[in-house]
């Protein structure tokens, strides 16, 4: 089968490729798409270029930022697991600062990069492992990344990174509520030297990543070690409470902690320079996290969820703006909302 035109890209867990529909504005791509599917497997074969918002203006793509990939998955490999290899690629071209169209909100692009990311994914299919299941997924980078900040500003740096996850839960299927509990780690890498010349800090591609390093959406899949506990209890069909809780350390400190968006985070208005950026010396732990959330469904398509979050802040955070003169504090954020499918 083929698939022409403006569309979601999304595969697996989303950590490297989804559709993001946690924002108001979800992703999408003008793309060509090529499927080759049987009893035994499919593989897909695709490229295209990520769809730029421009407000009042007809959405138009990034001409220079191209994202291409074969992606493959089979159940005949493993009879209880999915299985799934996959090879993307982000080729963004040196003009790509100026390539958005006049006034986009997110005008400036990416930098000049030609990144390359081999990856295996594997996930136990439900009911297969009786009350047990899991889910792994590595990733391998390699290319060349063209650095805009710091000391190396200007060059083009050999790219060489990596990332991990791994989780597994066990569900208690007779007992009420079927509770769930859950352990996940999840491991990017990080430039451990910004005047070596090369950039081994992990790149994040397009990602859905509101779903798995917390619902405060304060980090990404970049620079980090976030181990991950997970319980979950339904106490009706139609009923479903979550407690999640995080903890983060930057993989390396002599790199940046990055936001959800894959954006070095950095100081604004009166802490520009002062706080956020590189800060070797630092602790590493970032802090933690704990989330909980309440779903309930109302209709077949319609959803009710109702989520709180506390952030508690480590000591990374604490040194970085005590050095600057500023104090650091715990964060809360409470949200509520309904989704409609149609």
């Amino acid at each position: 089968s083929a698939k022409l035109g403006r569309q979601e890209l999304a595969y697996g867990d989303e950590r490297l490729l989804g559709a993001f529909d946690w924002n108001n504005l979800g992703r999408v791509f003008d793309a060509a798409k090529l499927r080759f599917e049987n009893e035994k497997l499919w593989v897909d074969a695709f490229t295209g270029r990520v769809v730029l918002a421009d407000d009042h203006q007809l959405n138009m793509p990034n001409d220079y930022d191209w994202f291409s990939g074969v992606y493959a998955s089979t159940r005949a490999l493993c009879p209880v697991q999915e299985t799934q290899l996959f090879f993307l690629a982000r080729n963004t071209e040196l003009q790509s600062p100026a390539a958005n169209a006049g006034g986009a909100p997110n005008a400036g692009g990416p930098a000049a990069r030609d990144i390359y990311t081999v990856a295996l994914r594997v996930k136990s299919l439900p009911g297969k492992l009786g009350p047990w299941d899991y889910s792994a997924e590595l990733a391998g980078q390699f290319g060349r990344f063209r650095e805009t900040a710091g000391a190396q500003a200007g060059r083009n740096l050999d790219h060489e990174a990596f990332a991990a996850h791994a989780g597994g839960g066990y569900t208690c299927k007779n007992c009420w509520g079927t509770p769930r509990v859950g352990l996940e780690y999840n491991f990017a890498s990080g430039d451990s030297d910004p005047t070596d010349g090369r950039h081994t800090t992990f790149e994040n591609l397009f990602p859905t990543n509101h779903k798995f390093y917390g619902y405060m959406d304060l980090a990404s899949w970049q620079n980090l070690h976030n181990p991950r506990l997970t319980l979950s209890l339904k106490p009706d069909k139609k009923f479903t409470v979550t407690a999640d809780y995080h903890l983060f350390w930057l993989a390396d400190t002599h790199d940046n902690f990055y936001t959800v968006a894959g954006a070095r985070r950095g100081g604004v208005g009166a802490t520009a320079g002062k706080g956020y950026g590189i800060n070797a010396g630092n602790d590493s732990f970032v802090g933690s996290e704990i989330d909980l959330v309440a779903t309930y469904t109302i209709k077949p398509y319609a959803t009710a969820q109702l989520g709180y979050g506390h952030f508690f802040v480590g000591k990374y955070v604490d040194q970085t703006f005590a050095a600057a003169g500023f104090g650091s504090t715990d964060a809360d954020y409470v949200y509520a909302q309904v989704v409609l499918n149609f």
